[in-house]
């Protein structure tokens, strides 16, 4: 999945290196949607003249751009059962982990997650873990100091399971989850310095945070899921 700005500079990499020994059919891009950036006041924000400033809609806008773009359909026609997902920072991530991929299908998982333990209490990562028992990804801004130092009888942190946006879905919760609950994931809020027209009519680039992007989590899915694993 790209951006509407990544699209092209990645068709081109790929083909450059002859798509790194794949087979070009089973290369498919596909590109996310876009929403308007707004001020702080919720007005929306102009880049240029006659243009309104948009932004991605974040790793979450996978399960729209998934239904939009035919992308299950694919699935189906190329009898694929299984997803991988990542995201596009983790540069160390083993693509198709069998192992990982495996442990889920032993479990009987439709949604998986990968996880690694907190090196320290303070370590700047989402954990995974259950809330109202409902499993989600709670960020490291939203977790109080005094939750993220509790540690259980054995001197492990209870909340340890760093999330690292490595995720397992079977093409039957994707499916399930583009046509009956896309459109109840949340967007979450990132201030941001975005580049602006002026009342003059002349481009702005602000030094500090002037705006709003909205943006979806891909991990916002694990509610949805009824037979849900992390595994370490």
């Amino acid at each position: 999945m790209t951006s509407e700005h990544t699209m092209e500079p990645t068709r081109k990499f790929f083909a450059k290196h002859g798509f790194f020994g794949l087979n070009e059919r089973n290369v498919v891009f596909f590109e996310q949607s876009v929403i308007p950036c707004v001020d702080v006041d919720g007005k929306v924000i102009l880049e240029d003249k006659f243009k309104i400033a948009t932004a991605p809609d974040g790793n979450g806008g996978l399960y729209r751009a998934l239904g939009q773009n035919g992308m299950i359909d694919d699935m189906d026609r190329r009898g694929i059962d299984m997803i991988h997902v990542y995201c596009v920072d983790n540069i160390l991530v083993k693509m198709a982990d069998p192992v990982f991929v495996g442990f889920c299908l032993e479990k009987n998982a439709n949604c998986g997650a990968k996880v690694v333990k907190k090196a320290f209490p303070e370590e700047p990562v989402g954990v995974i873990c259950q809330v109202n028992g409902v499993y989600q990804v709670v960020e490291y801004s939203e977790i109080s100091s005094e939750t993220a130092n509790r540690r259980n009888s054995d001197g492990e942190l209870t909340f340890n399971a760093g999330n690292i946006c490595n995720h397992f879905f079977s093409k039957e919760f994707l499916k399930t989850l583009i046509l009956e609950h896309e459109q109840e994931l949340i967007y979450h809020i990132a201030k941001k310095k975005i580049p602006f027209i002026d009342a003059n009519g002349v481009r702005q680039n602000p030094a500090t945070p002037n705006g709003i992007k909205m943006e979806k989590f891909v991990f916002d899915v694990f509610q949805f899921s009824t037979a849900p694993w992390a595994k370490g």
